[in-house]
């Protein structure tokens, strides 16, 4: 044992930083169930961004570029992630884009935990996808590969509000679509994620518009439009206690002591009742004159 006082052998972290509660923080991590998860979401973005990012390269070269087919390169993208979420939906929930991990995790569908190696499977398996991609593709065609750029004519701000609306688009898509509480919806969730993909490429910063584009779409869905019976009522709770509180100083407590049930305050024949206020006690006797008597 260390003669150390406990904040001096804890650090600046506290006890939160002790081994046990670190194992809770990260518990289910430690499953294969999760492991499965996150390999699938990893392969999923590798499959995604070869495919897709393949669309984009004009085999024209520089010397004679080809026109760009924005309906192809659309369709590809929209196509290919209908095609991951269809194959890998069932394992880890088929995100495939760290803005969709982001707005499960504001709407407590996944744990932050989780999210975080979701988020660190997804870039590793774009840079992986990336990388085999500018392997197989000839240098003399190889451009930018697929690099969104904002256009001269546009501001940053411009290319963030873009961002924020495809985004928005999409994610809303996601959790209509996805949405347990729904008993209308018959056709395929994948191919409906896969429009609303292609859809934003026709329509055509890339970190915090589509993040913030995510969390507005997936809160208004999940808090405003539809909002889940039990996670209203707790709100509901939660904001008549604010309520209470900032109503003053004093509260109003009930005392049981003090209270006599309502049977026992009705007058019966025969019956004489005497009530101490001191100590909220009832003593009952039988009056051998009949008369009802009550002493308060």
């Amino acid at each position: 044992m260390s003669d150390r006082p406990a904040a001096r052998r804890w650090g600046k972290c506290g006890p939160l930083c002790t081994r046990e509660n670190i194992m809770v923080a990260f518990k289910g991590v430690w499953t294969q169930a999760f492991w499965k998860a996150v390999t699938a979401e990893f392969l999923a973005m590798l499959i995604f961004i070869l495919l897709s990012l393949g669309s984009t390269i004009n085999w024209g070269g520089t010397e004679k570029p080809l026109p760009v087919d924005m309906v192809l390169i659309s369709l590809c993208f929209g196509l290919s992630i209908a095609t991951m979420v269809q194959c890998f939906g069932h394992i880890s929930g088929g995100h495939i884009n760290p803005a969709v991990t982001v707005a499960m995790v504001c709407t407590r569908k996944i744990s932050i935990a989780k999210s975080v190696f979701y988020i660190a499977a997804q870039c590793l398996g774009a840079i992986i996808g990336a990388g085999i991609l500018y392997l197989v593709t000839p240098p003399s065609v190889v451009g930018g590969l697929g690099v969104t750029t904002v256009h001269g004519n546009l501001t940053a701000g411009h290319g963030l509000l873009v961002e924020l609306i495809i985004t928005f688009q999409l994610v809303f898509t996601i959790f209509a679509s996805c949405d347990s509480k729904r008993t209308d919806v018959t056709g395929s969730i994948a191919l409906a994620i896969g429009f609303s993909v292609a859809i934003g490429h026709l329509f055509a910063v890339y970190w915090a518009g589509p993040i913030i584009g995510a969390v507005l779409a997936g809160g208004l869905y999940e808090y405003v439009f539809c909002p889940d019976a039990e996670l209203k009522r707790r709100f509901k709770e939660a904001f008549s206690k604010a309520a209470q509180q900032t109503k003053g100083s004093y509260m109003e407590v009930e005392d049981n002591r003090s209270q006599v049930e309502t049977e026992d305050l009705i007058l019966k024949p025969g019956v004489v009742h005497v009530i101490d206020i001191d100590r909220g006690e009832e003593k009952k006797g039988k009056d051998p004159s009949g008369e009802v008597l009550s002493s308060v």
